[in-house]
């Protein structure tokens, strides 16, 4: 596996909480690095999910190349494994363009997938997994998840009960291998030698961070966000169950649909988006590959992007693996 993953010790990646800055950083160090950016964002993959989604705008994304954006429909399911395989394609084609792959976003397993490899697990099984999707409509998403952390806690305090695709797999794969996948997945990182050295989290302060997340959701509804959810239920075919579970578009699907309302909605965004992003920095904080960058929030763009670029630039020889 890691001769498969040599490529990686060329690569540059930057995560961090939502709303923390990652798009227009990564920006201004794309600029600094002569880089391509790779979206690092499981809900960016998926076309005319643009506001929900804080997708880069197009003025971004042609200040920079930006890759791995728009990539399928929102009725498709799109998996960690398919996300890995083309990632790997797209950095390797950057790298022959005598450019540098810079990873963004702030999906935690996407980024460990990348660094450690995927585990492919058995194949679907249909029949168990209608069963509990039904267990789920009719006794409620805490019922699924709570079944969930009986068999296997540690996968159940990393994902949110309406999860509802993940907690199903996770049981799954218990239901068909006897093993936990908590303990299935638990690859174990690259030789130092071997990993990228430049991989970054932006640890922003937590107030800080809270008053971004809260004024992001109300940009998001100033810019449209129930319109694009409206266009989003009205497509052929209906999105699937992936692209309804988004943060931000799950609740605005219950206001539409279940007659939740809309400032209730726009609350459990907020609320929601928060306690992600504490969940983000659970991920990064414990991947042993990722070196902490703590901002004050006072920082702009440029700079944050100079900062991290003279981080590699003092480490050793033997530690960048230049």
């Amino acid at each position: 596996m890691t001769e498969e993953l040599d490529y990686l010790k060329h690569c540059w990646f930057l995560a961090g909480p939502t709303a923390g800055g990652k798009t227009a950083t990564a920006i201004e160090l794309a600029k600094i690095l002569n880089a391509e950016i790779v979206s690092m964002d499981s809900m960016a993959i998926y076309r005319g999910m643009d506001i929900g989604t804080a997708k880069p705008s197009r003025d971004e994304q042609n200040a920079v190349p930006h890759h791995l954006i728009d990539v399928v429909k929102p009725h498709q399911e799109f998996s960690v494994s398919e996300y890995v395989l083309q990632a790997s394609e797209v950095a390797r084609q950057i790298l022959k363009r005598d450019r540098i792959p810079l990873f963004v976003g702030g999906t935690g397993l996407y980024l460990r997938s990348l660094l450690r490899g995927v585990f492919e697990g058995p194949p679907a099984d249909w029949e168990l997994r209608n069963e509990l999707q039904r267990g789920a409509e009719e006794r409620g998403n805490d019922w699924l998840h709570s079944e969930l952390q009986n068999v296997d806690p540690g996968t159940a305090a990393k994902l949110h009960p309406n999860d509802v695709r993940r907690v199903v797999r996770a049981i799954e794969v218990f239901r068909l291998t006897g093993q936990p996948l908590s303990q299935q997945q638990q690859q174990t990182p690259l030789p130092p030698q071997k990993r990228p050295a430049a991989v970054f989290w932006i640890d922003p302060p937590r107030d800080w961070l809270h008053e971004r997340i809260n004024r992001r959701v109300d940009l998001m509804m100033q810019q449209g966000l129930l319109k694009e959810t409206q266009q989003l239920l009205a497509a052929e075919p209906p999105p699937g169950r992936t692209a309804r579970q988004a943060l931000g578009y799950r609740e605005i699907i219950s206001h539409l649909e279940d007659g939740v309302p809309l400032d209730d909605a726009v609350e459990q965004i907020k609320t929601g988006t928060r306690q992600f992003a504490k969940r983000q920095h659970t991920w990064f904080r414990n991947l042993e590959e990722c070196s902490s960058v703590s901002i004050t929030g006072s920082e702009n763009p440029q700079e944050l992007a100079v900062r991290l670029k003279a981080i590699t630039a003092t480490r050793p020889a033997d530690e960048t693996h230049a």
